[in-house]
């Protein structure tokens, strides 16, 4: 009888500070779908002062806080809407303060996985190209392949089921990779830690 691979603990980040976010709906969706395999927190961005260096003696206390939930977690999933084809101003903010002040990246050397959603036929796909660069950039282990969701209305249900079946066995197959990854990922860690 093989070993069961405990939970990966997963900081989510939702690029979006709005009130009905599909992102949000969307990785509330994900989380249901992975809830066997992954650990889920969802992660605050939307208190976070813009970044400034002057900010940084003493660091706000929003900005403690998210630094510590990152370092907390295993790894990462982003879920980005498309603004103007980048990321949203909300979410390349909390990717800086992540990575400051100098020399305290919170991102690095962990494995992130990157998604979203819009009303578009292509949901996402250039904002997700820019985060791929940065959180490569910044050392964080992003997963390849690409996750994109055509959103409409009737996509997720009031329970964060989502009813789409072909849409649904697309995420969980996103999701099992991603856990499958990190988990690896993460017992390799702790193997050499040992």
């Amino acid at each position: 009888m093989g070993q069961t691979m405990p939970k990966v603990n997963v900081a989510v980040v939702v690029g979006s500070n709005r009130r009905d976010s599909i992102n949000r709906k969307l990785a509330e969706a994900l989380a249901k779908l992975a809830a066997e395999k992954l650990a889920i927190t969802f992660i605050r961005i939307d208190d976070l002062p813009m970044y400034n260096q002057d900010l940084e003696s003493p660091v706000p206390a929003s900005v403690v806080r998210f630094k510590a939930e990152l370092e907390a977690a295993d790894a990462f999933l982003i879920f980005t809407p498309e603004h103007n084809r980048s990321v949203p101003a909300v979410l390349k903010n909390a990717i800086d303060w992540g990575t400051r002040p100098y020399g305290q990246n919170s991102w690095a050397g962990k494995p992130a996985a990157v998604t979203g959603t819009s009303p578009g036929a292509i949901g996402t796909a250039i904002a997700q190209q820019h985060l791929r660069q940065v959180l490569g950039n910044i050392g964080a282990l992003v997963m390849g392949g690409e996750a994109y969701v055509s959103f409409r209305p009737d996509l997720i249900d009031d329970s964060h089921a989502i009813t789409d079946a072909g849409t649904r066995a697309f995420l969980q197959s996103f999701a099992n990779r991603f856990a499958e990854i990190a988990g690896h990922f993460n017992a390799s860690k702790r193997a050499i830690a040992a």
